[in-house]
C-alpha cells in the first residue's frame, strides 16, 4: 500500500493541475465572450450602428428629389435643406443631380456624378445629422438613411443575453463540397441573393445530427457566415433568424476537418432593431427543429 501512495498523489496532482488548466481556459472563454457582446452594443449604438437607421425608401426609374420639404418623393424628417438634391435612377445605376450647397459628398462639397453603392468605395452623403447610402438589392436600388441622433440609439439601454454555457460551444466536423456550390438566399424584403456554399459543418447536440451550411458573403471573405433559426426563435429570440461568425476550418474550406462553432456567440440580424434593414433568412437546411438557448435573446426596443 505504500508503494501506491506516491502513485495516488501523483495522480491527485495531475488531476488537479488538469483541472487548473481547464479552469484557466474556460475563465479566459468567458472573458472573451463578455467582452465580445460589449464591443457588439457598442457598435449597434455608435454614430453610425445599425440603431441609427430611419428609413429605406426604394427608387424609383427617373428622379427621386429628396430633401426636407413635403413635395419632395423622398421626404426626409430632419432639420436639414428644403432640397438636398436628386437621385436619377438610370438603366446603369444611380445618378446625383442639383446637390445642395449643404451636401457633403465623401466629406467634400456634393457634385453631379454617379453614385457608387455599397463596396469598397461607396458614396456617401450627409446633410447635418443625417448619412445617406444608395443600395442595390436585386435589380432595386435604395436610399438608406441613418441619424446619429435616431431616438433608437439615443434611448439604447442594452441587448439581452443568455448565460454563456460552455457545453454549447461545439467542434464540428468539416465537409467541404468539390466544388462549392451556389444557394439562393431569401431576403426579408422578397429579393433571393446568390451566395457560395463551401461545404458543411456536422456536429451532435441532444442527441440529434445536425448540419448546418455557411455562405461566403463576398469575395475575400476570411469568416464564415451562418444564418439559421432554431427552436427558440418561436419563443425568446429573433423569430425570423440569428447569425453566427465563426473562422474557417482548421485544414481551409477545401479540406476535410474542423471547426468551432460557438453558438454563445449567436447574435441577432440588422432587422431585429429596425424595419429599415434587408436582412437574409436561413436556408431550409438550417432551419432546427432543436432549441439552441444561448447567445442573444430578442431585443427589447
Amino acid at each position: 500500500m505504500k508503494a501506491l501512495r506516491p502513485v495516488i498523489f501523483f495522480s491527485l496532482l495531475s488531476l488537479a493541475a488538469f483541472f487548473a488548466v481547464a479552469a484557466t481556459v474556460d475563465t479566459h472563454w468567458k472573458s472573451d465572450l463578455l467582452q465580445w457582446r460589449q464591443e457588439r452594443a457598442t457598435q449597434l449604438s455608435s454614430p453610425d450602428g445599425w440603431l441609427t437607421l430611419v428609413g429605406l425608401e426604394w427608387l424609383k426609374p427617373g428622379a427621386n428629389a429628396f430633401g426636407a420639404a413635403a413635395d419632395n418623393p423622398i421626404h426626409l424628417n430632419a432639420p436639414v435643406d428644403a432640397h438636398l438634391g436628386v437621385l436619377d435612377l438610370k438603366s446603369d445605376g444611380v445618378y446625383l443631380s442639383l446637390p445642395a450647397p449643404s451636401l457633403l459628398e465623401n466629406g467634400a462639397p456634393a457634385r453631379p456624378g454617379k453614385i457608387e453603392t455599397e463596396g469598397e468605395n461607396p458614396t456617401v452623403l450627409k446633410a447635418g445629422t443625417l448619412t445617406l447610402l444608395v443600395i442595390h438589392r436585386g435589380d432595386r436600388y435604395a436610399l438608406r438613411i441613418r441619424d446619429s441622433q435616431a431616438p433608437t440609439r439615443i434611448h439604447f439601454q442594452g441587448l439581452h443575453w443568455y448565460a454563456p454555457d460552455p457545453r454549447y460551444r461545439i467542434t464540428a466536423r468539416w465537409i467541404p463540397f468539390n466544388p462549392p456550390h451556389q444557394e439562393a438566399i431569401p431576403t426579408i424584403i422578397g429579393t433571393t441573393l446568390k451566395l457560395p456554399v463551401p461545404g458543411v459543418a456536422e456536429f451532435t447536440l441532444d442527441g440529434q445530427t445536425v448540419q448546418l451550411e455557411p455562405v461566403l458573403e463576398g469575395p475575400g471573405e476570411k469568416q464564415l457566415f451562418f444564418i439559421l433559426r432554431d427552436a427558440t426563435s418561436r419563443t425568446t429570440t429573433y423569430g425570423a433568424s440569428r447569425f453566427l461568425y465563426t473562422d474557417f476550418p482548421d485544414h481551409g474550406l477545401d479540406k476535410p476537418g474542423h471547426l468551432v462553432l460557438d453558438f454563445n456567440r449567436l447574435q441577432n440580424p440588422p432587422c431585429a432593431y429596425t424595419p429599415y434593414a434587408t436582412c437574409p433568412l436561413p436556408p431550409e437546411k438550417n432551419k432546427l427543429t432543436i432549441a439552441l438557448p444561448v447567445g442573444e435573446k430578442r431585443y427589447s426596443h
